[in-house]
């Protein structure tokens, strides 16, 4: 890959808008789609959705969760939806979370940030709560290869507050301020992205010591739709951060289907109103 992580996403949500969408294959939507609780039923579900959203929005968040929960055959599939997402020319974000120390840490870069890995994404959720140094082998290696990763800053769960706002500064602030020291120079954005919580709102941010307007880092903002946090939302806590801000919506798309025609259908408008959203 020749072009940095912040420069792909960049391009990608300049063409394709905000949007990345959730793919969260939880039993009970699996049911409402009339597929089975199986491997199989994970595999026709994804498939699905990557033919159906494909030109509709910039990424793909496959929850790996969903996917491991299914055990090696349920592991084999998200390889092949990470697999087939490249192929469609939709940048992946894998939501895993990792997080650890020394070779560990290196082992977990290495089959998500690899070339040629079976589960090589373009990006990786992270989660710094070892120390943001501890993650330093996963920051190197993607920026190595092209990919980027996201460090948990602000989440939209509320047991995060009793972790993430302690301290003066803040862990949160500390956080953020380490990601914008790694992405600082890199244009038009770096390749370091953070997680805020569309739920919160600037005076929470504010309260946190955190200033994403400065930081220079792509935002990846959860939250919107089943959590409760709406395109005013966005608005409100993003502001002056249009070309930033990454949005991962699940169920507010997933729920259109299982037919294709309703799956694009719900992400073009979503896509719209996101757009528009994010440049008042």
């Amino acid at each position: 890959m020749t072009e940095h992580f912040g420069a792909r996403l960049a391009a990608a949500m300049d063409r394709h808008g905000p949007l990345c969408v959730g793919l969260d294959p939880h039993a009970h939507l699996l049911a409402a789609w009339g597929l089975p609780d199986t491997p199989e039923g994970l595999r026709s579900f994804s498939a699905t959705v990557l033919e159906a959203v494909r030109g509709e929005c910039a990424a793909i968040k496959p929850q790996s969760a969903f996917f491991e929960r299914h055990g090696a055959a349920g592991v084999a599939v998200l390889e092949e939806v990470l697999a087939a997402s490249r192929e469609r020319g939709l940048l992946t974000v894998l939501d895993a979370k990792r997080g650890d120390i020394g070779s560990t840490m290196g082992a977990y870069a290495q089959a998500y940030l690899s070339d040629g890995a079976p589960l090589a994404a373009d990006s990786v959720t992270l989660s710094p709560y070892l120390g943001y140094g501890s993650l330093r082998p996963a920051v190197d290696l993607a920026r190595q290869t092209g990919r980027g990763v996201w460090v948990l800053g602000l989440t939209s769960n509320p047991e995060g507050a009793g972790v993430q706002l302690v301290g003066s500064p803040t862990v949160a602030a500390r956080v953020l301020a380490e990601v914008a020291q790694d992405d600082a120079g890199l244009e038009p954005f770096g390749d370091v992205g953070v997680v805020v919580g569309a739920t919160l709102d600037p005076d929470d941010l504010a309260a946190a010591g955190v200033d994403l307007a400065g930081a220079g880092a792509p935002v990846l903002a959860p939250g919107v739709g089943a959590q409760g946090a709406g395109a005013e939302d966005l608005a409100r806590t993003f502001a002056g951060l249009t070309e930033r801000v990454l949005v991962p919506v699940s169920r507010g798309v997933l729920a259109a289907g299982p037919a294709p025609a309703d799956l694009r259908r719900q992400a073009r408008e979503l896509t719209a109103e996101l757009r528009a959203a994010l440049r008042r």
